[in-house]
């Protein structure tokens, strides 16, 4: 697979391993960013994960030059290879469905003519790939949701869900990591922090990983809750 390299404004270098989202792509963007984050380039300070980007921040004012970062990056990714399989990881998330945590599961239900129960069992029964971790820090796209659960976005989307909140939209699922704005259907929440903002990669998951859903009890969520209070 031929890598495409090009600038993206002054301090910053694209580079495109693929023309469309596939498994494989996903494999290649996520070697490539692995690649270059062990290489330690001095003046990076970013590398950005998409679909079929790899984009890479360095500092411009440090004397770093757009032809110098992108010899160094083709060295580096010389003879890079998709990430196998087996090196995600597969990432259990609790969810306690409904209630005052999901508000939108019976519309969900309702929309596609489920009960609440076969939505959460179709929902909690799928193992979702991390395609990316985009515009919340630590907002993971999944990508494999079973269309039987699809849902359309809210008319007007909601000014707070609560941050570890787990939504639909369309054909996506996923887990607001912080409270933010948005029109996803909520369906349920996590106790789980997906936003680590003190590790040296602040997000739960990480595209590659694979994760399932396994649904618990409001009392098992406030217990989970309780513990995690306790860590900190």
């Amino acid at each position: 697979m031929e890598l495409n390299y090009h600038p993206l404004g002054d301090g910053a270098i694209v580079v495109t391993a693929g023309e469309s989202i596939s498994d494989e792509t996903t494999a290649l963007v996520r070697a490539i960013a692995e690649a270059i984050t062990r290489a330690e380039i001095h003046g990076v300070s970013d590398v950005i994960q998409a679909y079929v980007t790899v984009t890479v921040c360095y500092d411009a004012e440090g004397g770093m030059t757009y032809r110098t970062m992108e010899k160094r990056l083709r060295e580096i990714l010389s003879d890079v290879r998709p990430a196998g399989k087996g090196e995600g990881r597969t990432v259990e998330i609790p969810v306690c469905y409904g209630g005052e945590f999901g508000p939108d599961l019976a519309f969900v239900a309702d929309h596609n003519g489920l009960t609440e129960e076969e939505v959460i069992r179709i929902h909690s029964g799928t193992t979702y790939d991390v395609k990316m971790i985009g515009f919340a820090p630590g907002f993971p796209f999944l990508g494999g949701m079973d269309e039987r659960i699809a849902a359309p976005r809210r008319p007007s989307p909601r000014l707070e869900i609560p941050a570890r909140t787990v939504g639909i939209a369309g054909a996506q699922t996923g887990v607001y990591p912080i409270g933010t704005p948005g029109g996803w259907q909520l369906i349920g929440r996590t106790p789980v922090e997906l936003f680590l903002p003190d590790q040296e990669i602040p997000s739960l998951l990480r595209p590659g990983d694979q994760v399932r859903f396994r649904p618990i009890t409001t009392e098992e969520y406030k217990k989970m809750e309780v513990d995690r209070h306790a860590h900190h």
